[in-house]
């Protein structure tokens, strides 16, 4: 029986026309991934579209507008019908989680086409027809990398772009723990392809709007530190948000400055909704807690080192549970020693 990446490889191959999708509130992993996919069906000669749960943020919009990929927008509202009937492969890449993809399975649940997972979480549900699913990799765009490999297609400047772009988001532009050799020849392979590094990271580390950085300097100004210092949570309101005219994107990241702090063990990030909803919880562990573990009793996961979930209460509630648990957690005797995860943003 072939493995996941021949499988993968032979049902696209076998498409005419395939919708690829990501979780909501994609990150530069997720989009990277889904726009490096787009690019390598084109090669093949296989048309694709990306389905969007979420607005395209701003700082990566560069990577779908450059390569005129083009995408369904369904944040506000689904066409009705969506046209499920133009396509005949679903692929969903950087999750394999059902409550990472709102809206996703009450109209492909039963669509009898060939559905393909592409990820690298360890939070996984078994939906799919082949799933690719490679834990130990540093971003959903190292797989990605090897299975165009495995598919003879060699990476020009949009593809190797969007791979590093998928990369350096989910390590931190390889400050994370889940950096590994072959993420870095990786990278260098990426770079003599056509990458310019510069200009990537000015696009996605010097291109702030005013707003983020207003958000971001509430949001520190919330934040708490407990358990002798080694809890840090910290909270943002939906006063927050309208004050300072930012948007939930634009929290993304900040879960990890506390981490900066020598004490602190694990970040918290609560987060009020803008429209009614759930309070989203983010999580980020420098390795003695596993918060995916953690997120799983409330319905999320992630990796050990990042992770999410949401709670359908108030903002007060929402903290009071999660930080009276994690409490309870941090207290409790470890039963095994730190786990080497990643501490990206791709969990939340």
């Amino acid at each position: 029986m072939p493995d996941a990446y021949q499988q993968i490889i032979e049902t696209l191959s076998r498409s005419r026309r395939t919708l690829v999708t990501t979780h909501v509130r994609p990150d530069g992993d997720a989009l990277g991934t889904a726009a490096a996919m787009v690019l390598a069906l084109r090669k093949k000669h296989i048309d694709s579209e990306v389905l969007l749960l979420s607005h395209l943020p701003r700082k990566y919009s560069f990577i779908f507008q450059d390569n005129n990929i083009p995408f369904f927008d369904v944040e506000q509202s689904w066409p009705d019908p969506f046209p499920l009937d133009r396509f005949d492969t679903f692929l969903v890449v950087d999750t394999g989680t059902w409550s990472q993809l709102p809206g996703v399975r009450e109209r492909v649940g039963n669509w009898s086409v060939p559905k393909l997972v592409l990820d690298h979480h360890l939070t996984q549900e078994d939906w799919a027809d082949v799933k690719l699913v490679v834990t130990e990799a540093a971003a959903a765009g190292e797989i990605a990398a090897e299975l165009l490999a495995q598919w003879d297609i060699k990476p020009d400047a949009p593809i190797a772009i969007a791979l590093y772009l998928a990369i350096v988001s989910d390590t931190g532009w390889f400050q994370f723990s889940n950096t590994r050799p072959y993420t870095m020849r990786l990278a260098a392979m990426l770079m003599e392809a056509g990458v310019d590094t510069d200009r990537l990271y000015q696009c996605l580390y010097q291109n702030e709007r005013a707003e983020r950085v207003a958000l971001q300097t509430r949001v520190m100004q919330s934040l708490e530190l407990l358990m002798d210092g080694r809890l840090a949570v910290m909270r943002v309101t939906k006063q927050d948000f309208d004050e300072t005219h930012a948007n939930v994107p634009d929290t993304e990241n900040v879960i990890n400055l506390p981490l900066q702090i020598r004490t602190v063990e694990v970040s918290i990030l609560v987060t009020e909704p803008r429209e009614p909803g759930a309070v989203r919880i983010s999580l980020r562990s420098k390795g003695q807690i596993d918060v995916a573990r953690f997120a799983e009793q409330f319905g999320g996961g992630g990796h050990a080192r990042a992770a999410g979930l949401k709670i359908e209460a108030s903002l007060q509630a929402a903290h009071d549970r999660v930080v009276e648990a994690m409490v309870r957690q941090m207290s409790a005797p470890s039963p095994r020693p730190p786990v080497a995860e990643p501490r990206g943003s791709a969990a939340d």
